[in-house]
């Protein structure tokens, strides 16, 4: 999915709360388990991977009643790692995410529909660089727990959304000799999450 309409303003607009539910369960987002990947093509013929740590957040999900479940994440922007330390200071720099005035990206949901058994539309509004965008995650996340051997009840979900980064403001780009760019304006987004049951 592409990303939706422009938010006016630059901070996420804040959801309408959700009512309690019986059949409701809080989690927390577990950082030291969940992380955010990037995929991007570079000079129109191969693709650069990168991912980001320090995701953090509250996911309330309701399997009876999806519509009453919601999702607030930040994701720490300086912690981006492409396995090329001059690429990633150069995305952590002015030209890219610019960490030093925007230190994280965020995600606040405005809606949730089941779209089958174990997959999800999640809509809300994402943040990168100060720029607050409409977007929709495509949600997979099957109704199952697990404990860990400390006792804590566990539970994953993975997201993906494709946004066109130019709209977040990360403009940089250089054209090629032969025609095309060398960074696409499309980039693939996939968070992997373990979340923790409150």
């Amino acid at each position: 999915m592409s990303t939706n309409q422009a938010v006016d303003t630059v901070r996420p607009a804040a959801a309408a709360p959700v009512a309690a539910s019986a059949t409701a369960a809080r989690y927390e987002i577990d950082p030291a388990h969940s992380r955010a990947e990037f995929a991007v093509k570079h000079m129109m013929v191969a693709t650069v991977r990168g991912h980001m740590h320090g995701v953090t957040g509250t996911v309330v999900l309701d399997d009876a009643n999806p519509a009453r479940s919601s999702v607030e994440a930040t994701v720490d922007a300086s912690t981006v790692d492409t396995g090329v330390e001059m690429r990633d200071n150069h995305l952590r720099g002015t030209d890219f995410f610019d960490v030093a005035t925007h230190p994280t990206i965020s995600f606040r949901s405005t809606s949730v529909r089941r779209t089958g058994e174990e997959t999800f539309e999640v809509l809300g509004n994402l943040t990168i660089r100060g720029a607050t965008h409409a977007v929709t995650l495509e949600v997979e996340s099957a109704a199952v727990e697990a404990k860990d051997p400390y006792g804590a009840v566990k539970r994953g979900a993975v997201a993906t959304v494709t946004i066109n980064r130019k709209e977040f403001g990360l403009n940089w780009n250089q054209g090629l000799e032969a025609g095309g760019v060398l960074v696409s304006d499309k980039v693939k987004v996939t968070i992997d999450l373990e979340l923790t049951r409150k």
